[in-house]
């Protein structure tokens, strides 16, 4: 629900092109995708352990997991270049 709030909200922004806002969306994108990476780590770990001794479901959850990790790690990133790169003209 977060997620999808941060997206309106941006969508919002867009058209108003208010800074303070800007600021403030980066700030809770940034905790947003922190929360989901913890999230996915704990998913991630919940699937391996349930997974057993089956390689060919091990290897799929793998390359998931990775790529999901990756996907929150690039967020947070680009939210925290937002965030900083603000004073840069």
């Amino acid at each position: 629900m977060g997620l999808i709030g941060l997206i309106i909200a941006s969508l919002t922004n867009l058209f108003l092109k208010n800074a303070m806002m800007d600021i403030l969306l980066s700030i809770t994108g940034i905790v947003i995708f922190v929360a989901l990476t913890a999230y996915d780590t704990q998913k991630i770990k919940s699937y391996m352990l349930n997974a057993q001794e089956d390689r060919r479901l091990i290897g799929n959850i793998k390359i998931y997991g990775a790529l999901t990790l990756y996907l929150d790690f690039i967020n947070i990133f680009l939210k925290l270049l937002r965030l900083l790169g603000k004073g840069k003209k």
